[in-house]
């Protein structure tokens, strides 16, 4: 082992391995489990403050059982070691524990390279493009201190802050150094039809729909401004009111929860949908939910290839959505929904649990008592909601008859509740019934000409069957509220989001939106299929592996060889800032007509500057302030030196004029 190798690392050393670890595990900390995440963070705490003051190696006794511990935190909250998850949590754990036994320049260097398996082992869960920059600056810092590590010139003597600063520009220029290198790879080097892993999805839902609603259960997406999907219309795009996107159906009601049954395929040829007007198709590109539903435009005409269509219009996808997702539908603006009802579906649409909501089914009574029609009836409960009920996200808690609280007590509450107690209504009044839940509307960008539909778009609404009609949509919401559905969940907020007013703020989101679906098309999105087409410019349909390989081959070495070519031209002289100005103004002075000979020293340079070029008494002070600096001093004043630089970066010198001596 060489001298180097085994060195002990400085405190300064030491805290940038100490951030590169901090920097690898802090993108997987909120998907582990709190216990899990809180002990890494306590340990490598510890373990920093322990360096820090000086402390001996940590006890092989006191390691011995975080080694057991990690893994057996691992296994009693995922149940095993692998997936993506459990193998996230143990990888973060173990390079917490490497960072224990972390003392000599060897074990650091091994430190930052499982740092960044563990940093790039992120990617698995969140490909953003926001996430891939917080990766790229989390890289710099992993590259500063490999920087850091790297053998000093002897008597180089500088502040921690100054050597921390140039190790962290040192690694920013690094990572952007290999961009274009990147960049190269990743268009040319030959992709596999799928990914290399073979990890099983973990079953943690991300943000999106569920197949429940219970009070409260949208409240957390009608706050998250994160897109859900976004949408591009291939002609003449409906009007607003009319965009809502189906999702999961919701039959089964306990008293407190709605749920969907178990799936059952739609009847084909059974006159299930009529359609009597126009259609529209459309392109969406789903964000990933671990979950299983698809979103489509009111009643889809039929899943996407190889997805399949529920006897209640819901579109489900055979797998579980954990990437981003693109497929292709066509639906219905203008039907007729299961003109004939379906006696189980009629059995399902009128079921209510025993001993809830007497209040509720009282009144329900009375309405088919003193109405002729089930419309009437409809428009009896869309009257009441719109007399005397308030839209607000901060809707108060409901007891255990959460119908009868709602409308006797609290009168307040969103799409949920309205959905809610309309559909409850509807099925006491014997008027078959059931609640839809999805997205109303969206934010149409003009640059993009798209629909971006954002989670705080999550809706719910009621479908109620009526004779010769089938199933017609009702939104209970829109008597309450009608600028929700004409204008979106902004303008409903009211006051209960004032954030959400802000209209710059809006219009900042939505301009980024363009960014992240470019990001989302030309980089998450490109496979082999888009990788093989490539060369088609240059008359190669369908590029092999070789024909990559080889332009992949071609370019590198392109690229490789404008860099080297690009840092040999000007050698660069090593040192200090100091040193680096001096440089920066000899070349100056070149350029202006007065270089410096090879073997000439600072003071003679001075002496003949003076009336060389114009400007020369200020090229001359510098001159004498480098000599004053370098020779005066042992170690340089920090303060006179950063001045020195400023001054050498704003003087401006020129070349005397013809026929002047």
């Amino acid at each position: 082992m060489t001298k180097a190798a085994g060195s002990e690392l400085t405190r300064l050393q030491f805290g940038l391995v100490a951030a590169s670890v901090l920097a690898a595990v802090l993108p997987h900390l909120r998907r582990l489990p709190l216990a899990i995440s809180a002990l890494i963070l306590a340990v490598l705490a510890a373990r920093w403050m322990q360096h820090h003051r000086g402390g001996a190696r940590v006890p092989a006794w006191l390691k011995l059982p975080l080694v057991l511990l990690f893994p057996f935190l691992v296994i009693l909250h995922y149940g095993n070691i692998f997936g993506r998850e459990p193998g996230a949590a143990l990888a973060c754990a173990m390079l917490v524990l490497k960072l224990v036994e972390t003392d000599k320049r060897r074990d650091a260097r091994a430190s930052i390279c499982f740092s960044s398996f563990v940093l790039m082992s992120a990617l698995l869960f969140d490909s953003s493009l926001g996430f891939a920059l917080l990766l790229f600056a989390a890289l710099a810092v992993l590259l500063a201190a490999l920087r850091e590590l790297e053998p000093r010139a002897a008597g180089a003597t500088q502040h921690w802050r100054q050597k921390l600063a140039g190790d962290l520009r040192t690694g920013a220029g690094a990572l952007t150094a290999a961009v274009p290198l990147a960049l190269c790879v990743f268009l040319f080097f030959p992709r596999l039809g799928s990914p290399l892993w073979g990890a099983p999805t973990d079953a943690s839902a991300r943000t999106g729909l569920g197949d429940s609603m219970a009070p409260g259960n949208i409240q957390e997406l009608l706050v998250d401004d994160s897109p859900a999907f976004r949408v591009s219309f291939d002609g003449a795009i409906p009007p607003h009111a009319e965009l809502y996107w189906r999702g999961p159906v919701l039959w089964h009601f306990d008293g407190r929860e709605w749920t969907r049954p178990e799936y059952f395929a739609s009847q084909r040829n059974a006159g299930l949908l009529q359609t009597s007007g126009g259609v529209v198709s459309y392109e969406v590109t789903l964000e990933p939910t671990d979950r299983h539903w698809l979103l489509g435009l009111d009643v889809p005409l039929a899943a996407p290839e190889g997805d399949v269509r529920g006897a209640d219009m819901s579109l489900v996808s055979r797998d579980a959505v954990d990437h981003l997702l693109r497929y292709r539908v066509t639906s219905a603006t203008h039907y007729r929904l299961e003109p004939t009802l379906d006696p189980e579906h009629r059995r399902m649409a009128l079921q209510l649990p025993d001993g809830f909501d007497p209040d509720a089914r009282a009144l329900a009574e009375r309405w088919r008592s003193e109405f002729a029609s089930d419309d009437l009836i409809v428009k009896a409960a869309l009257d009441l909601f719109h007399n005397d009920f308030v839209y607000s996200l901060n809707a108060p808690p409901l007891a255990r008859d959460s119908i009868d609280d709602f409308l006797n007590n609290t009168k307040k509450g969103f799409c949920e509740h309205f959905s809610s107690a309309f559909t409850f209504l509807m099925r006491a009044a014997h008027i078959p019934a059931r609640v839809v839940t999805g997205y109303q509307g969206g934010y149409f960008s003009d640059v993009g000409n798209y629909y971006v539909v954002r989670q705080s778009d999550a809706h719910a609404w009621s479908e109620v069957w009526l004779e010769g009609r089938g199933w017609v949509r009702i939104d209970p919401t829109a008597a309450v509220s009608p600028q929700r559905v004409e204008l979106g969940a902004r303008a409903a907020a009211g006051e209960s989001a004032r954030w959400y007013q802000a209209d710059w703020l809006l219009a900042v989101r939505n301009r980024f939106d363009l960014v992240n679906r470019a990001w989302n098309d030309l980089v998450v999105q490109f496979n082999s299929l888009r990788q093989q087409n490539l060369l088609a410019p240059f008359g190669i349909d369908k590029a092999e592996y070789t024909e990559l390989m080889a332009v992949l081959v071609a370019s590198s070495s392109l690229l490789l060889g404008l860099f080297a070519w690009w840092t040999l031209r000007n050698p660069r002289r090593d040192g200090d800032p100091l040193d680096t100005a001096y440089v920066r103004l000899c070349a100056k002075l070149a350029r202006a007509g007065a270089a410096r000979a090879p073997a000439e020293g600072p003071l003679a340079f001075s002496q003949r500057v003076a009336g060389a070029v114009s400007g020369g008494a200020a090229a001359v002070d510098l001159l004498l302030r480098y000599i004053d600096l370098r020779y005066a001093h042992p170690a340089p004043p920090v303060a006179a030196v950063r001045a020195f630089v400023r001054a050498v970066a704003a003087l401006r010198i020129h070349a005397p004029a013809m026929g002047t001596k």
